[in-house]
């Protein structure tokens, strides 16, 4: 069983795009800038956020956070996407989610340029990932892919399921496993609660990425030997031993599954890491403009 170690892989991925930056500025080009809007005070959100800022710095970025009260009015938090959009020094943007109840997720999406749209969530970009044209990936599932690509992880042909249908992670994770490239080229099979005989579904798989939000989902009765198994899950679980009140659990049964795997990741310290890098990977093409000339 080997290890996949997302942090490590993220630490030198940043100092590749460091280095980059770099060259673009010797060349009289311009620092790439990434803002991030942030609503509320939600812990969650404040981390993410918070690693973000420092991950820029890492990456010679310039950054932005903007940060607003959970009392911020729809039409207000659109007319600061606006804002964004046409600010000629902001080559990307996120908003992060979750946002407050009162606010329409869907139509902050939609109106954020999919030009800037660096978590790649915008209706063009998804589309664009669906029929396999440039565009900005879901950070997440281009995460995994790169976890995939540098570890040598074959795929080609292999049966890959994916535990879950998110907007966010299982579909577009399914969608780049089956396209027409390295990594890719995989037979996938996406399961969800409605699934029947899910267990069996996992049996059979060569690769198992879990995205379901459910602790310690995956069993190792439903993993067959050397099995690849990707592990997105990040629940946050009470434990009074921990100084923050809490521990990460992934969506499998770590200790269990890992024996009978030829490759894992690890909760935390896997998928979580490669996310926010691919956030970096997705600006530093938006800076360079190469995604839409």
């Amino acid at each position: 069983m080997q290890l996949i170690d997302g942090k490590a892989v993220a630490t030198a991925i940043k100092k590749e795009i460091a280095t980059e930056v770099e060259r673009i500025i010797a060349n009289g080009g311009k620092r790439p800038h990434l803002a991030a809007i942030l609503v509320g005070h939600d812990g969650g959100s404040e981390t993410y956020v918070a690693n973000k800022v420092k991950a820029c710095e890492e990456c010679g970025f310039t950054s932005t956070l903007l940060r607003f009260e959970a009392d911020i009015t729809e039409e207000e938090l659109l007319k600061k996407v606006d804002e964004l959009n046409n600010d000629p020094d902001v080559d990307g943007f996120i908003v992060q989610l979750p946002l407050p109840k009162h606010i329409d997720e869907q139509k902050v999406t939609e109106a954020i340029d999919y030009r800037k749209d660096v978590d790649g969530f915008h209706p063009v970009n998804v589309g664009r990932l669906s029929i396999g044209l440039p565009c900005f990936l879901s950070a997440t599932p281009n995460g995994i892919m790169e976890l995939l690509a540098r570890y040598n992880i074959d795929t080609k042909g292999k049966k890959c399921v994916v535990l879950g249908r998110s907007n966010i992670v299982g579909k577009p994770m399914a969608n780049l496993m089956m396209q027409k490239q390295t990594p890719g080229d995989a037979t996938v099979t996406v399961c969800h609660s409605h699934t029947e005989n899910i267990a069996e579904e996992c049996r059979q798989a060569d690769i198992i990425i879990a995205a379901l939000g459910q602790p310690h989902f995956l069993k190792a009765d439903m993993v067959k030997e050397g099995a690849v198994v990707i592990d997105v899950g990040t629940t946050r679980v009470p434990d009074s031993t921990r100084k923050s009140g809490f521990r990460l659990c992934g969506d499998v049964d770590f200790e269990n599954v890992a024996p009978k795997c030829s490759f894992i990741t690890p909760v935390p310290g896997g998928v979580g890491p490669m996310t926010i890098v691919s956030l970096m990977k997705n600006t530093l093409l938006a800076g360079k403009g190469e995604i839409y000339k």
